[in-house]
């Protein structure tokens, strides 16, 4: 094959056309009415053996228009939903991206190729085209189903909360749907209203695994054991062997510390998996935690590295390493200690609870530190808030900027904008009340969103008296147990250690030049010291926040709040040791990474033993 004239290669994406009628196609000329009509027999025939299961007979009619008139788009979209039903993504989505160059008011296009992107794990392009579908369908149930998942995945469950009840509205309730809108609700820690849902769901569909998993699921973050066993019981009655059901039977063993067994159910999912099935990244991830507390710390680390190897094969692994250094280097060169004496703040509420920011990078001890105070009966927990990122995306338009964000705040300056931090301001509280978390005693609530940090110099203009405790671990822990976690955080920096290290010393960086040019209510708290000594050292935080005493802070682990991250088991624990220099039993896999970390290992105190 002659790789200088493409006109005879099959197309890389795997369509089945050649590139010249597919990726490689320079002009789109669309076919007349006329045109199209002669091969309408053609068509309806493909249409029929898709309607009928036929694969290869529908892709092979479809291929024969394309080949003919590549921007046939009925013949470009059957083609694309057998190739997304052959699972062979990288075509469908190619194919439905041609569909929507040729007419970009498709609804249906622009649902199934948000959903296509979905699947890949592409979950903000995906974004962008189920926000199309909902405005091209706003009575459609699938458009707002499809954005309702996409932002439940991507951290905005009460937006998506509020898509999957309008999609229940506009369609007949059925199992799935339920389902879905039950693990949204989970997220959120609405957790009695999820149960109901559960509940609907296996009521219409009794024997959905899916949705079974789902509710033990619930029942295990409810601490509610023994239903969940239950429930796995009657899951694997109606499917024995099902890898799902032996992951979760593992799931449930390890949180009963019964190690052993949970390990041995590992291998019988391993042992059960066909010739062609691929183990997933859950499942070396699952497999390492569990290796992990049995002290089989090298096994455990291959393991890690495994499920990390297996996500970096999708753009979710790719850490955007050179975006993260411009950032910073934006936000470093515009908050300048001349500059920042100049901006204006936004004055104190005084009528609502105001936020207490816990910062840190991901792994340092946010979530333990926010059990604990948030013990403490006038503070809610707010967990990860996800609204300082969309003052972020925003900022720009409600300033009426031309510029991005952080330069967008030089417009503060105009006359115009005089009141605008306000604006900032009342967005952050309002969308905090409405997700419904305050009480009527909350002076206080905690705002836990990891590397909120970096975005500390907005965060001091629109909330200048809000305490901010930065939570510090020994970095090599941190970057280690960040690597060990599925994280998206950072710029997807999580899935190699060297990227991690590499984020964390940035935002590291970043965070010391804040401290030299921003005027904030700051309180540094080591990991360690909270676990050496809780007491005197929960008392030094609701001091620094302004509360008094509160006995019931010692007692964290009894906090029956759902904690909605990947640590919501370790906190609903007593205080352990464990987690304190962990780094030592993975001593030899972390040398790579101590000279990008040994500056701050050194100004932080800490040493490497």
């Amino acid at each position: 094959m002659n790789e200088q004239d493409p006109i005879n290669e099959n197309c890389h994406c795997l369509s089945g056309l050649l590139s010249t009628q597919c990726c490689g196609l320079t002009e789109v000329v669309l076919p007349t009415a006329e045109e199209k009509a002669r091969f309408t027999q053609q068509l309806n025939q493909a249409d029929m053996a898709w309607d009928e299961g036929e694969l290869p007979k529908a892709a092979t009619g479809y291929i024969s228009i394309l080949r003919r008139y590549p921007a046939h788009i009925e013949a470009l979209y059957g083609l694309a939903q057998v190739r997304q039903a052959e699972n062979i993504l990288s075509a469908a989505e190619a194919l439905l991206q041609r569909c929507i160059k040729i007419d970009p008011n498709s609804l249906r296009c622009n649902t199934e190729l948000a959903m296509s992107l979905y699947n890949t794990g592409k979950h903000y392009e995906a974004e962008i085209h189920a926000r199309n579908a909902v405005r091209l369908g706003p009575r459609d149930a699938q458009a707002h189903n499809v954005l309702a998942m996409i932002l439940t995945d991507i951290g905005r469950p009460l937006a998506g909360e509020y898509h999957y009840r309008q999609a229940i509205k506009l369609h007949e309730p059925v199992g799935k749907l339920c389902a879905n809108l039950a693990l949204n609700l989970r997220q959120q820690g609405k957790l009695d209203e999820s149960e109901q849902w559960y509940q609907k769901a296996t009521e219409m569909e009794p024997e959905n695994i899916s949705t079974l998993l789902g509710w033990i699921k619930l029942k295990e973050v409810q601490r509610q054991f023994d239903d969940a066993w239950e429930l796995l019981e009657k899951a694997t009655a109606l499917k024995p062997n099902s890898p799902a059901i032996l992951h979760m039977r593992s799931g449930l063993l390890k949180r009963k510390k019964r190690y052993d067994e949970a390990i041995a159910t590992l291998d019988e999912l391993e042992l059960a998996k066909s010739d062609v099935e691929e183990l997933g990244p859950g499942y070396y991830q699952e497999r390492a935690q569990i290796l992990d507390k049995m002290g089989r710390f090298d096994e455990a680390f291959v393991n890690y590295s495994r499920s990390n190897e297996l996500i970096c094969e999708s753009d979710k692994g790719n850490y955007r390493r050179e975006q993260a250094v411009r950032m910073a280097k934006r936000l470093k060169g515009f908050f300048t200690a001349s500059r920042y004496s100049l901006m204006p703040k936004s004055p104190l509420r005084k009528d609502v609870a105001q936020p207490i920011f816990i910062i840190g990078f991901p792994r340092s001890g946010t979530t333990m530190t926010e059990q604990i105070i948030t013990a403490h009966p006038n503070i809610t927990a707010g967990d990860e808030l996800q609204f300082i990122g969309d003052l972020v995306r925003f900022g720009p338009n409600l300033l009426n900027s031309p510029m991005k964000y952080p330069e967008c705040f030089a417009d503060l300056w105009m006359g115009e904008n005089q009141e605008a931090l306000d604006s900032f301001r009342d967005f952050y509280l309002k969308r905090t009340e409405q997700l419904g978390i305050l009480e009527s005693n909350s002076q206080w609530f905690t705002d836990k969103m990891p590397l909120n940090e970096i975005h500390l110099g907005m965060i001091s203009m629109i909330f200048p008296q809000s305490p901010v405790i930065h939570l510090l671990r020994h970095p090599l822990d941190v970057v280690l147990s960040t690597f060990f976690t599925d994280l998206t955080h950072g710029f997807n920096c999580s899935y190699k250690l060297e990227n991690a290290a590499h984020q964390y010393a940035l935002v590291m960086d970043l965070v010391n030049h804040y401290r030299t040019v921003l005027d904030i209510k700051y309180k540094a708290v080591k990991y360690e010291d909270i676990v050496a000594d809780q007491e005197n050292k929960t008392k030094e935080l609701l001091e620094f926040i302004g509360v008094d005493w509160d006995e019931s802070c010692l007692n964290f682990h009894n906090n029956t709040r759902y904690a909605r991250t990947a640590s919501y088991a370790q906190v609903s624990e007593k205080m352990y040791t464990s987690s304190v220099f962990r780094y030592k039993n993975y001593r030899k896999q972390v040398e790579p990474i101590i000279p990008i970390l040994e500056s701050h290992i050194k100004n932080l105190g800490y040493t490497i033993d």
